[in-house]
């Protein structure tokens, strides 16, 4: 890598925004994220009927309004939005209107139903689905030096880095409130606030409905002492290097959005338990199935593998949901 390539020391936030999501970033690949990781709308269709189940939940609590929208939050290739469109009821479905967020441009042959934009529509009455966006929204990683003070971390494009400032302002009372660093050098965190400011500003587009950010989490009395920073590139971790070529990505303090939201009603819970609220177990069919009806025992065998993936402990069942009502009761309940 040439002295050019590598580039100026800059912070984490910086550096992840153009690695990302400037003009040669890693989300304006034509292939997609789909080519390099596999979220749950990739495991499994049961993932968008799930979905699918939310909205029509959302739609009852709203009185079945004229207009029924499903936002899709860092849409990919609009698959699930895709998905949970052709999983709805026609009573719902011929209300419904689709919206896919994402950077990249349409792709050629989505359901024509789903409008394509740069940001989400605002004044929306319906369900806003965030699954796996915020820990793409770049933060800066902060680290305790000799002295026990937490220096924002800088980096090069070939992934380098060395210690700058101390951290301070807005920064440093985040850290103090929700990722407080003992003085004890070598101890990292991320700094949430871009995620608490990028998640409050989604729900805000949300004049009745349902709000949910689906991601990777950890909760304020268990956060990782060296941080989450890591990268993706074709199915594996790697180094979290700035440069375009892979993702860039780290686990969300779903509890500290939460409370940036400044709204009644929300909570955080696992993905394994929601997705069990809404009909996914995991369960084996019964094994009488396979005598009588044995096509069908097939099909319910690898639907409930499907779901056992989605659900699984230590896996994407250990995914937080975090779910926050807009005028509207938790919808999310037995």
């Amino acid at each position: 890598m040439t002295a050019e390539a590598r580039g100026e020391w800059q912070g984490w936030r910086a550096a992840a925004e153009a690695a990302l999501y400037g003009p040669d970033g890693f989300y304006r690949r034509p292939e997609g994220p789909a080519g390099h990781f596999r979220t749950s709308v990739q495991a499994s269709p049961l993932f968008a009927e799930a979905v699918a189940r939310l909205l029509c939940r959302a739609d009852e609590a709203l009185g079945r309004p004229a207009e029924l929208a499903f936002v899709d939050m860092a849409a990919g290739r609009g698959e699930l939005a895709a998905g949970v469109l052709a999983a709805l009821p026609a009573e719902v479905a011929v209300r419904a209107r689709g919206y896919a967020v994402e950077i990249t441009e349409r792709p050629e042959g989505l359901d024509h139903r789903i409008e394509w934009l740069a940001e989400p529509p605002k004044g929306i009455t319906g369900l806003l689905f965030a699954n796996e966006w915020l820990d793409n929204v770049p933060v800066e990683v902060a680290e305790v030096d000799s002295a026990g003070e937490a220096r924002r971390v800088l980096v090069r494009g070939d992934g380098r880095e060395r210690l700058g400032e101390p951290v301070s302002a807005a920064e440093a009372r985040w850290l103090a409130r929700w990722w407080p660093l003992p003085a004890e050098e070598g101890l990292r965190a991320e700094i949430g606030l871009p995620r608490d400011e990028a998640w409050a500003a989604a729900v805000a587009t949300v004049e009745r409905g349902l709000a949910v950010a689906v991601d990777y989490t950890h909760a304020a009395d268990a956060r990782p002492p060296f941080g989450t920073l890591t990268g993706f590139r074709e199915g594996r971790a790697t180094a979290p290097v700035p440069d375009g070529s892979c993702d860039i990505t780290a686990h969300v303090a779903l509890d500290a959005c939460l409370e940036a939201c400044a709204l009644p009603g929300g909570r955080v819970l696992t993905q394994r338990d929601a997705l069990r609220t809404l009909g996914l177990t995991g369960a084996r069919p019964p094994l009488a199935l396979a005598s009588t009806q044995p096509a069908a025992y097939v099909r319910a065998l690898a639907s409930a593998g499907e779901a056992a993936e989605l659900t699984a402990a230590g896996g994407l069942g250990d995914f937080g949901w975090l779910l926050q009502p807009v005028g509207v009761s938790d919808v999310l309940t037995d």
